[in-house]
């Protein structure tokens, strides 16, 4: 006859080995979701309780074209077709992007409007 061996007992799984995985996880996510906070774009005028004054400055983003107040305008000459609008320096501007603009595409308005001098910049969407 065969001899066989007493049968062993079988071993739990030690859980040390996935508790290392899931800080290490945490860890990485955690230090991953602070790089994106110095890149961030200063739009003031959000939030602040103030009511919209003055005519309508709505700047709609489309991945080609822009638009003001419904009429088409370039990029260069967008300044120049605000000012008429612009009752003081702080007035609020509307910015609103389609869903096919990118993100790049409003951040170049944003800087070209910055660069102008108008700095209250309201985002919608």
């Amino acid at each position: 006859m065969f001899a066989f061996s007493a049968p062993r007992r079988s071993r739990k799984p030690s859980l040390t080995p996935m508790i290392d995985v899931v800080f290490l996880l945490l860890v990485f996510f955690m230090l991953a979701s602070q790089f994106g906070q110095d890149a961030a774009v200063r739009l003031s005028g959000a939030g602040n309780g103030t009511a919209y004054a003055g005519p309508p400055r709505l700047i709609q983003v489309a991945p080609e074209t822009l638009t003001l107040n419904g009429g088409a305008v370039t990029l260069d000459a967008l300044p120049q077709a605000l000012e008429p609008l612009m009752t003081q320096p702080g007035d609020t501007i509307i910015l609103r992007g389609s869903d096919a603009a990118n993100l790049q595409r409003l951040l170049d308005v944003v800087q070209v409007l910055q660069k102008a001098g108008f700095d209250s910049l309201v985002v919608v969407e």
